[in-house]
């Protein structure tokens, strides 16, 4: 584990992985596992999150994270996920993504930014 993804509030001493950062790295290694099987022009978006961040995990240690597809509904696919450091467990939970297709994904969001332009203007 790094700086960067590190909490720094309790000083230098105090410095470890961050829960917001564990979540981001739950997030990329369940969306990397999907594009290994997705098709061309496919991508996934995190839909939710719960997680148990159980024990500290000092800098310059290796975290393991795990996930299993535990279910797939059509689009939406279920994840149990645990992380560990090089000593202990420090995580468990789970993640749901949802899978998209990109170019539809950004019609939609265009369409929004359009409607948002009329409300605004």
């Amino acid at each position: 584990m790094d700086r960067d993804r590190s909490i720094g509030f309790m000083g230098e001493e105090g410095r470890v992985y961050g829960t917001p950062y564990l979540v981001r790295d739950i997030e990329h290694t369940c969306r990397d596992l999907l594009l290994e099987y997705g098709d061309a022009g496919e991508d996934s978006v995190g839909t939710d999150i719960a997680i148990k961040h159980a024990a500290p995990t000092l800098l310059g240690m290796s975290v393991e994270i795990k996930v299993t597809v535990t279910a797939v509904e059509g689009r939406k696919v279920s994840f149990d996920v645990t992380a560990t450091d090089e000593i202990e467990p420090i995580c468990s939970g789970t993640h749901g993504r949802f899978v998209v297709d990109v170019g539809k994904t950004i019609e939609r969001l265009k369409a929004k930014a359009a409607k948002r332009a009329v409300k605004a203007g």
